[in-house]
């Protein structure tokens, strides 16, 4: 079986220190592929590049929301012009969204930003890769305003299985990471269990969100293999179709080549 992670910040430490080396161990766990979105503007030079030197890793660039106090309308026409140069590893614009759980929030700013990359990925033909704390209800609405043609993936998924439901009958992906190898999210996981195949991706957030029994360790993009797991038995299917289907409906929405 073969994976895909959709979500690693292999920009940072400690794969930005060993990127050969990281990912040659992700692929002996099975993770041939790696999306790496960016945060912020100072990033996006060095995602393309690493996209560049290994065929392994295909860029996203956008301005995450966790970043706000950093972002300015000058960033926004880096983005533009970053995207006017084609690429074909870059397969999306993210990571972007919308995050209510931190101090300052400017939402307001947030919003502005939001829809102006929602904008350029409606002008550039590219999906989204979405953040969302706290926020579901409000990025579905901005989601449904600008109705994009390539649609995204509302990542580390860890809201209600009405608010995912809501997504995907907006035409997104959900994004299954390590929230679900933890017992005590159980809605995570029965909502998780209970959607559409067919609506699933596989992700680490790496080194972000490690999973259950790798606390306090950066987390790492071989690891999808154990949210692989973890989704394989709280799911119904047998494990070879549930990696089928992760394996072409990543290569689905981010065009990748087979």
């Amino acid at each position: 079986m073969r994976f895909i992670d959709t979500h690693c910040h292999f920009d940072f430490p400690p794969f930005v220190d060993d990127a050969t080396g990281s990912i040659a161990l992700a692929a002996q766990s099975g993770v041939e592929r790696i999306i790496v979105p960016s945060v912020d503007a100072s990033r996006f030079e060095r995602v393309s590049q690493l996209a560049q030197q290994h065929d392994a890793l295909y860029a996203a660039l956008g301005l995450h929301p966790i970043n706000i106090a950093e972002h300015n309308d000058a960033h926004l026409g880096d983005l533009e012009r970053w995207l006017q140069t084609p690429d074909t590893k870059r397969v999306a614009i993210g990571e972007i969204g919308l995050d209510l759980y931190m101090n300052d929030a400017q939402f307001g700013k947030q919003t502005r930003l939001l829809d102006a990359q929602l904008k350029l990925a409606k002008q550039y033909d590219l999906p989204v890769i979405l953040h969302s704390r706290r926020t579901h209800d409000q990025l579905a609405m901005h989601l449904r305003r600008h109705n994009l043609p390539r649609r995204g993936v509302v990542h580390g998924f860890a809201g209600s299985q009405q608010q995912a439901e809501r997504f995907i009958q907006l035409g997104y992906a959900i994004g299954v990471g390590g929230t679900i190898t933890y017992e005590r999210a159980s809605k995570t996981r029965n909502t998780i269990a209970n959607l559409p195949l067919a609506s699933l991706l596989l992700e680490t957030d790496a080194p972000d969100m490690p999973l259950q029994g790798f606390q306090g360790q950066p987390n790492r993009p071989e690891r999808a293999r154990n949210v692989f797991d973890v989704l394989c038995q709280i799911r119904s299917e047998p494990p070879e179709i549930i990696a089928d289907a992760l394996w072409h409906n990543s290569l689905s929405l981010f065009a990748l080549p087979a």
